[in-house]
């Protein structure tokens, strides 16, 4: 084998897999209450890997629902090692004034740009990312999430990470349970 081998073989191992070549860009996240402050994250290679490893031998559906929980909950952990957010409460315990405290705004931000990445890099075979959803069963309680849908049957999905504290696996559930208001946090 020539080293124009090794060097092509090495060019194509990664499509071969399926997967992009590289770690994501650079990207900003979440890093308060509202979003109102946003801070720069960088994925280095072995993070990206430990995200990679959980999406080996996608077989269903519901199979990839419980990767993106592992995924997300690994992702709030590296990233949170970088802004602050590893001392995220579930809900709003916090009440704000804690520095790294998220609300479901900035949770379901986040949770968005990591679901996107997933997707970037073709690891999600059976849902698609949407859009954000707010629900508010009061007038005054308004609470959003981020959302998957699976593409087969269309059955819209809440990944909601607020419910718990950083590093925890979200919720995913039916958008119609979460839009009726379903609490699974803490008591």
């Amino acid at each position: 084998m020539t080293a124009r081998d090794i060097a092509l073989l090495c060019c194509l191992l990664p499509v071969v897999q399926g997967h992009a070549t590289s770690v994501p860009a650079p990207f900003q996240v979440c890093a308060d209450y509202h979003c109102d402050v946003q801070k720069p994250v960088k994925l280095g290679g072995r993070h990206w890997q430990e995200i990679r490893a959980l999406f080996t031998d996608t077989r269903t559906a519901e199979q990839e629902r419980e990767q993106i929980r592992a995924a997300i909950a690994l992702m709030e952990q590296q990233v949170g090692e970088q802004t602050g957010s590893w001392r995220d409460l579930a809900k709003n315990d916090g009440d704000g004034s804690e520095i790294g405290q998220l609300d479901c705004i900035a949770e379901s931000t986040n949770t968005t740009i990591y679901l996107k990445l997933l997707a970037q890099d073709r690891l999600l075979r059976w849902h698609q990312v949407t859009e954000r959803r707010r629900r508010n069963p009061w007038l005054f309680n308004i609470h959003w999430t981020a959302t998957i849908m699976e593409i087969q049957s269309r059955q819209e999905y809440a990944v909601d990470s607020w419910f718990f504290a950083n590093g925890h696996p979200p919720v995913i559930q039916p958008i119609e349970a979460w839009l009726a208001g379903q609490d699974f946090g803490p008591k």
